[in-house]
């Protein structure tokens, strides 16, 4: 298929990647040029703006960072985009601006996905992602021809809005497990724990989530490349804390969620990547997490 894809950051570079090595024609924009460069070299095509992706592009993939951004962008697509085009947004994006770009693009006689996805860079590279789709049927199955080499699952929830609703619940589940989790182990640490036998009781226990489960493994690591920024997070955070307050559902573990991602960037931690939000407890607690190698008898870490 002729394919476009805009906003080369670390999923949708290698998403677009993926599209080159399955065989299809794959036209590239990102705001940083330099961006594209390795793609081009890869077999894509660069072009000269959101516009020149819709003209070529039977489908056309948005990877971007916010809201803003991606209406922006999918302004000047919809200048370039002949009628029946599809567009493909792969953004965390609030509903309510899911189904006004839906409104936009169907009066230009064009269609519209969502397809917020769970799994990050690792799961876009590895072709593990999850994504969560909105949108009508004929045009969400059109667009799983080409997501589905791309992830290990995907889910058509409803109408537009539908995805990110799912998203967002999604990111609400991880977020507030993981803090909890670190809050857990920094307690432990304080007051005497070891942290590997902590981690077997919990596992053992029945309290255990991905963070305990497999993620803390990787938790003495720190300063690794961002995949996704503890800046990209809160403003997650925030989009939740608008859905709630939508549908008038009290989320007060959101809220304080919100304020812990907050605080992160005031750290000085928001182009830092999510795994080290554990900085963030060990200044709040002034302890150190470090967790001992597994031992003969732990109990193993599992997805």
């Amino acid at each position: 298929m002729q394919l476009g894809v805009i906003g080369l950051g670390n999923i949708g570079s290698a998403i677009a990647t993926n599209l080159i090595v399955d065989g299809h024609e794959v036209c590239v924009f990102d705001s940083a040029k330099s961006r594209c460069e390795p793609l081009v070299t890869a077999g894509a095509s660069a072009t000269a703006g959101p516009g020149d992706v819709a003209r070529r592009s039977e489908i056309t993939l948005l990877s971007l960072p916010t809201p803003t951004v991606v209406d922006e962008v999918a302004t000047q697509w919809i200048a370039g985009a002949p009628p029946g085009r599809l567009l493909v947004d792969l953004s965390t994006n609030a509903p309510a601006s899911v189904r006004a770009l839906g409104a936009r693009l169907s009066a230009a006689g064009c269609g519209l996905v969502e397809a917020p996805l769970s799994g990050g860079a690792v799961g876009a590279k590895s072709r593990a992602l999850v994504f969560m789709l909105g949108g009508e049927p004929e045009a969400v199955e059109r667009a799983r021809g080409v997501l589905a080499t791309l992830g290990r699952a995907s889910f058509h929830v409803g109408p537009l809005g539908q995805g990110n609703v799912a998203k967002l619940v999604n990111s609400l589940v991880a977020f507030s497990t993981t803090w909890a989790s670190l809050e857990a182990l920094a307690l432990a640490a304080k007051a005497g724990l070891d942290l590997r036998t902590t981690l077997d009781v919990i596992r053992t226990a029945g309290a255990g989530n991905f963070f305990t489960n497999f993620a803390v493994e990787g938790m003495n690591q720190r300063g690794r490349p961002t995949q996704f920024a503890l800046a990209l997070a809160a403003k997650d955070a925030s989009l939740i804390l608008d859905l709630a307050r939508e549908h008038g559902v009290p989320t007060p573990v959101a809220a304080q969620i919100g304020q812990v991602l907050v605080s992160a960037i005031g750290a000085g931690l928001g182009d830092r990547d999510w795994t080290d939000l554990v900085e963030l407890i060990e200044r709040q607690a002034a302890t150190r997490l470090e967790l001992p190698p597994l031992r003969e008898g732990s109990v193993q870490p599992r997805v």
